[in-house]
C-alpha cells in the first residue's frame, strides 16, 4: 500500500503542504506516504496536448496511477479551489488511473467550505472514490501553521492518525477502528 499526498498550494509556508508532510511523518510503515511537490511544474491544461503529453504530466500521471490512494489538502481561494489544484485535476480527467481511485480530502480551515465542496464534486465527476471516514476538517488556520506545531497538537496528531487508519482500513476493505473526524 502507498499513499500520495498532494497539497493544492505553492506557498512555501503552506498549511496544507505542512499537513501533508505531517501525515507522511505519522504514517505507519505499512502505508508509506509520498508528498507530491510538482504541481507548479505542470503546464496549463490544454486538451490539444493529450496526444503528446508533456514530461511533467506523464510523470504526474504515473505517480498518481501507482498510488493506492490519494490524500488531497487544498486551500480555498475566492470561494474556489486553487488554480494549481484545478489544473492538476484537469490533467487527470481523461486518465484511467484516477477512475475509482480512493481519495481522502483534508480541509485545514473549516470556514473554507466552498473549495472543499467544489473539490469533492470535481473528484466525484472524475469517478474518484471519496473515503468519507478519512476526509477531515481541522481548524489549523491562525493557530497551528507549522509541521512542528501540528505534531505537538494532540488533536491534530490524533486526527491525522485517524485519517490514516481510515485509509488503511478502506484499502484493506474493512471498517476503520477508533474515532474518525469527518468533515461536518
Amino acid at each position: 500500500m502507498n499513499l500520495l499526498a498532494i497539497s493544492g498550494s505553492l506557498r512555501a509556508a503552506s498549511i496544507n503542504s505542512a499537513f501533508c508532510r505531517v501525515v507522511a511523518r505519522l504514517a505507519p510503515a505499512s502505508l508509506p506516504v509520498t508528498v507530491f511537490s510538482g504541481l507548479g511544474e505542470l503546464p496549463l491544461f490544454n486538451p490539444d496536448l493529450e496526444s503528446s503529453l508533456p514530461r511533467s504530466v506523464q510523470e504526474f500521471r504515473t505517480i498518481v496511477g501507482r498510488a493506492d490512494a490519494l490524500l488531497i489538502a487544498s486551500p480555498e481561494y475566492a470561494h474556489g479551489i486553487s488554480g494549481v489544484m484545478k489544473n492538476a485535476l484537469d490533467w487527470l480527467v481523461s486518465y484511467e488511473g484516477t477512475v475509482h481511485k480512493p481519495v481522502a480530502l483534508i480541509n485545514t480551515s473549516p470556514r473554507a467550505r466552498h473549495a472543499y465542496q467544489s473539490l469533492r464534486e470535481i473528484l466525484q465527476t472524475m469517478s474518484a472514490s471519496i473515503i468519507d471516514e478519512a476526509s477531515i476538517s481541522l481548524p489549523l488556520l491562525g493557530s497551528c501553521t507549522t509541521e512542528d506545531a501540528m505534531l505537538s497538537a494532540p488533536e491534530v496528531h490524533r486526527s491525522a492518525q485517524a485519517a490514516l487508519a481510515a485509509i488503511v482500513a478502506h484499502l484493506a476493505g474493512s471498517s476503520p477502528k477508533g474515532p474518525t473526524f469527518p468533515l461536518a
